[in-house]
């Protein structure tokens, strides 16, 4: 069990948030396959305070889609204060504030990682955070901005006086972005440094990965992100591994192309067909990685405009498992 603040959760595994990809039939799709707490896809504060109607599309949800978390990114206090006044219209059960985003267009504003370099500044907007809002409260961040200023333990410690009921830790600096190897001694010593739950993220591609990063960091949950793209069968492989239990089987062909179908008209019919496909296509790509003799149906793919057309596409991966 993982508990964040007031929220219970039986499972550690955690569907983090990607840009243009936590939707929710994204996020419906993983908590069949054992995602108990999923993130939508990281909100910008500004954007937030204007009611913007892609901000608006991003946090639709609905009943089943439970425990759910947002994300957002800021640092400027008075839009800070306006998304969260936007966000008490809204029902959902973490509120997690992003300082780990190492896009450049992130951290030239000082959002992000960029608040890595400024810590006491970040203590300060996380206090802003949690005394205005009543969900628990988390942080995401990076060991540090690079290999000579890492400082993830005083972060994490700063976050932890702030009041914040967990942090999420991705095991690179911002320099590294998502290239190079995950520390796992730096995340371990956060964990050792406070009394909040730590979250670990940063290249859980496999079970196996998974179990490792369990094993050495000692984290209380993990974040899968990119380990999950075309690859929901991940959450059941690692709770198994995690349970001593044989991980299951790789999915079949079969398997592989039924979740690809429903998928794709999950997304149909939350967008309507022509951007439902649009949004399915990158998709495909993931789903149908370690096909043979694939890319000719990736190229059709990616000028598929029905769902008809992606449908045939699918059944032509059918011979190339």
């Amino acid at each position: 069990m993982l508990k964040i603040g007031s929220v219970s959760l039986k499972s550690n595994l955690i569907l983090a948030p990607l840009a243009g990809i936590s939707d929710l039939p994204y996020r419906m799709l993983n908590r069949r396959f054992g995602a108990e707490l999923a993130f939508i896809e990281m909100l910008n504060c500004r954007s937030l305070s204007h009611k913007s109607r892609r901000t608006k599309e991003m946090l639709a949800t609905n009943p089943d889609d439970r425990p759910l978390g947002i994300q957002i990114l800021g640092c400027e206090p008075r839009f800070i204060l306006k998304a969260l006044d936007v966000l008490r219209t809204y029902e959902f059960e973490v509120l997690d504030f992003n300082a780990a985003c190492p896009a450049k267009k992130v951290v030239r504003r000082g959002e992000g990682a960029g608040l890595l370099k400024d810590p006491k500044k970040l203590k300060k907007l996380l206090e802003l955070v949690v005394g205005n809002t009543k969900v628990p409260v988390t942080v995401k961040i990076r060991l540090g901005w690079d290999k000579d200023s890492v400082n993830a333990r005083e972060v994490a410690l700063l976050a932890e006086d702030a009041g914040v009921a967990g942090i999420f830790v991705h095991g690179r600096t911002k320099m590294q972005g998502y290239s190079g190897r995950v520390d796992y001694t730096h995340i371990a010593g956060v964990k050792k440094a406070v009394r909040i739950p730590v979250i670990a993220s940063g290249d859980i591609m496999s079970a196996e990965l998974a179990v490792k990063m369990r094993k050495e960091t000692g984290c209380d949950g993990l974040a899968i992100a990119r380990g999950g793209l075309g690859n929901p069968w991940i959450f059941k492989e690692i709770q198994s591994l995690l349970r001593g239990e044989p991980v299951p089987a790789r999915p079949s062909k079969e398997d592989i192309m039924k979740v690809m179908l429903e998928h794709l008209i999950a997304c149909d019919r939350y967008y309507g067909e022509r951007i439902g496909v649009i949004r399915f296509r990158k998709f495909f790509s993931w789903y149908t990685r370690g096909f043979r003799k694939v890319r000719s149906l990736r190229e059709k793919s990616s000028q598929a405009k029905t769902e008809e057309q992606m449908c045939r596409i699918i059944e032509e991966s059918r011979g190339s498992y």
